[in-house]
């Protein structure tokens, strides 16, 4: 469930400006404030039906574009490969001293500088 929420995070920070306005916020207050259909609905002056259209409309419009462009799944791979050659750097900086160990740390701070 949490990867779940995280998803639909990312889905709406990467593309939610692709989205219509009212779709972005039906969507935003569902998955990032957790409120639910009736209190959206409430809140945005339309229907509970309404409300669910448009989180509906904007889930299907955000995985089709993630599908088409992979965005959110390269940033995951950047990511993951970013750890493990900081993972790695760190243990080659233990294992040198001097200007090799220099050179580990200057790496180091380089890919910091990246995230």
């Amino acid at each position: 469930m949490r990867e779940s929420r995280l998803m639909q995070s990312m889905l709406l920070d990467f593309y939610g400006e692709l989205l219509t306005e009212k779709q972005r916020e039906c969507y935003d207050l569902h998955y990032n404030e957790d409120l639910s259909l009736s209190e959206i609905a409430e809140q945005s002056g339309i229907s509970r039906q309404g409300v669910w259209d448009n989180i509906r409309r904007a889930e299907a419009a955000l995985n089709q574009i993630e599908e088409k462009t992979g965005l959110i799944r390269r940033f995951a791979q950047n990511q993951s490969t970013q750890e493990r050659l900081r993972e790695k750097l760190s243990q080659l900086r233990e294992r040198c001293s001097g200007e090799e160990r220099a050179l580990a740390e200057e790496a180091m701070e380089l890919l910091d500088s990246f995230t």
